[in-house]
């Protein structure tokens, strides 16, 4: 099975950098609490998913987060595999359309030009890789993590999906 590393490697930062902020510390608090030297930078480099960390080096960083690293790597695997195709997330822009949150008028606003370029029940849906919903995110003023939880929540194949009418107002524009 082939998956794209660059991706599983920011969303494995991703989720350290989470965890580091959830349980309160800075990286020089984390950093004290690892059990070999490792310089701030490199720690930076781990959360941004630019570095590699050995197998051994992710257990410490685990156990000094007091995280067991099976469930830090569940986390990480359900949010690269979980959706299909693998490591994308699956958006109904007519829902997107339909929501009313304030921090989502950038996402809104693109989804409502996309639906009425490409009408059709077959352009409603797309699917958007880890990069996309980074820069996403930061056109919305959010952390990349609560756009992808906000996105499935709303998102998600519903029983009935919206129908887009292009003529009728569907929110902020209007």
């Amino acid at each position: 099975m082939l998956f794209d590393v660059g991706v599983y490697q920011r969303v494995l930062g991703d989720e350290i950098r989470r965890l580091r902020k959830k349980r309160g510390l800075t990286r020089k608090q984390l950093n004290r609490r690892l059990q070999s030297e490792i310089s701030l930078q490199t720690l930076a480099t781990y959360e941004l998913g630019t570095r590699q960390c050995s197998m051994v080096r992710f257990v410490e960083i685990c156990l000094a987060l007091e995280e067991l690293p099976h469930e830090l790597i569940a986390r990480v695997h359900e949010r690269v595999f979980t959706d299909s195709p693998r490591g994308r997330v699956r958006i109904d822009l007519r829902q997107v359309v339909y929501d009313d949150h304030e921090e989502l008028l950038p996402l809104r606003r693109w989804a409502r030009g996309r639906l009425d370029q490409h009408p059709g029940p077959s352009a409603a849906e797309v699917h958007l890789d880890f990069a996309a919903l980074e820069r996403m995110a930061e056109l919305c003023g959010m952390d990349t993590v609560d756009l992808i939880t906000l996105l499935r929540r709303i998102g998600g194949a519903a029983a009935e999906p919206a129908v887009y009418h292009p003529d009728i107002g569907h929110g902020e524009d209007d």
